[in-house]
């Protein structure tokens, strides 16, 4: 689904040199790479304060630390998601409350956001899902409404940009309270092992979640409240910052896989090419089809059996997890999501593709089609 072997060979020679440099250096911890990092990724995407952490999943866990949520508090997410982003409000003893996906966009759909808050609701958790940004207007028009945090999760969407209707431009992750994303390796940032960042605006809230992301001290062994030791070690900042240099052009030539793939498979009325925001640009984090009125399963085999590869994200939906069923919630709820999960399929799309690769891919399609 990546090449990450072909796109190291492309920038072997920089990260070989900054491996090695911070092996000698020896400062494997918090060194100069990990705040040159910071530094550097706060100046793309626009923010005060990055603050790098060990992994996507321990973002948003400090980010709801940091924002002194309570056992009992609601949070609303999307259905539709990887699981990390309702693991951790379960982690934390908050109450997970999840809301359907829009059928196209596939990002939380903004009626039934509405709908689902309560006087207990204290956080929305918006998913920039495959590469597109949620609607962050809305968002943000309810959580101002209701006095609620908004916590980003743009693991998959960093780069992406989010235009308001006035025409200001913000980049993922910077919109709301605070902004987390990961770096595992398949991301379109990813690492050479785990890692993650987590943005805000607000110094004194910045503040905060950095004592929490290290024990909960502001200064060695004086600890004000509860925290965790989450890093990014040296060696993957290192990387990362040669990475991030790259970052538009690994988006744009995503981009243009995705493009070549819309432009070859729209004759198939029984797939839908992914549709694209008209207030955000996507990173195509993943390209996704969605079947209709076909088996997605008898398609995944017989991709699978060319040796073409294919993946679904997400074949059950996190209310149909034994960990995260919800009392009352009912099918009928969650129409959208549990019909994407029976009808999409994700294609290969990374930084390296050429067109005889997608070519392969697409005319094994095709070739499905003409059965």
């Amino acid at each position: 689904m990546v090449d990450l072997k072909g796109q190291y060979e492309k920038i072997q020679k920089e990260v070989d040199e900054a491996v090695i440099n911070v092996i000698r250096s020896t400062a494997f911890i918090n060194g100069p790479e990990v705040k040159s990092f910071a530094s550097e990724l706060e100046n793309y995407l626009g923010v005060k304060n990055v603050i790098p952490c060990a992994n996507g999943t321990d973002a948003l866990q400090i980010a709801m630390m940091a924002l002194d949520l309570q056992p009992g508090d609601e949070v609303i997410t999307a259905c539709f998601t990887y699981v990390a982003t309702a693991e951790v409000i379960a982690l934390l003893k908050l109450k997970p409350v999840l809301v359907d996906v829009n059928p196209d966009t596939f990002d939380i759909d903004i009626d039934q956001l509405k709908s689902a808050i309560t006087s207990k609701t204290k956080a929305i958790v918006p998913v920039h899902l495959f590469g597109q940004c949620a609607n962050m207007e809305a968002i943000i028009e309810i959580a101002k409404e209701h006095n609620l945090y908004v916590i980003e999760d743009t693991a998959q969407a960093i780069g992406a940009d989010y235009t308001f209707s006035n025409g200001t431009k913000k980049k993922a992750g910077t919109i709301g309270t605070i902004g987390c994303t990961s770096f595992f390796p398949s991301k379109n940032l990813g690492c050479f092992g785990d890692g993650g960042a987590i943005f805000c605006e607000d110094d004194e809230l910045a503040k905060k979640i950095r004592m929490v992301a290290n024990h909960g001290q502001s200064v060695q062994y004086v600890h004000n409240t509860v925290g965790v030791n989450s890093r990014l070690d040296s060696i993957q900042a290192a990387i990362l910052r040669i990475k991030l240099r790259h970052l538009d052009t690994y988006n744009e030539a995503r981009l243009v896989a995705a493009n070549y793939y819309s432009s070859e498979l729209a004759g198939i009325n029984e797939l839908q090419t992914p549709v694209i925001s008209d207030k955000s640009t996507h990173v195509f984090h993943q390209y996704t089809l969605k079947c209709k009125g076909i088996d997605r399963d008898a398609l995944r085999t017989f991709l699978t059996e060319r040796e073409i590869p294919c993946m679904i994200y997400y074949p059950i939906p996190l209310h149909h997890q034994e960990a995260y069923k919800q009392e009352n919630a009912s099918d009928k709820d969650f129409a959208v999501t549990l019909d994407l999960c029976k009808n999409v399929i994700s294609l290969p799309i990374h930084t390296e593709m050429t067109r005889e690769s997608q070519d392969i891919i697409i005319n094994g399609i095709k070739e499905f089609f003409k059965k």
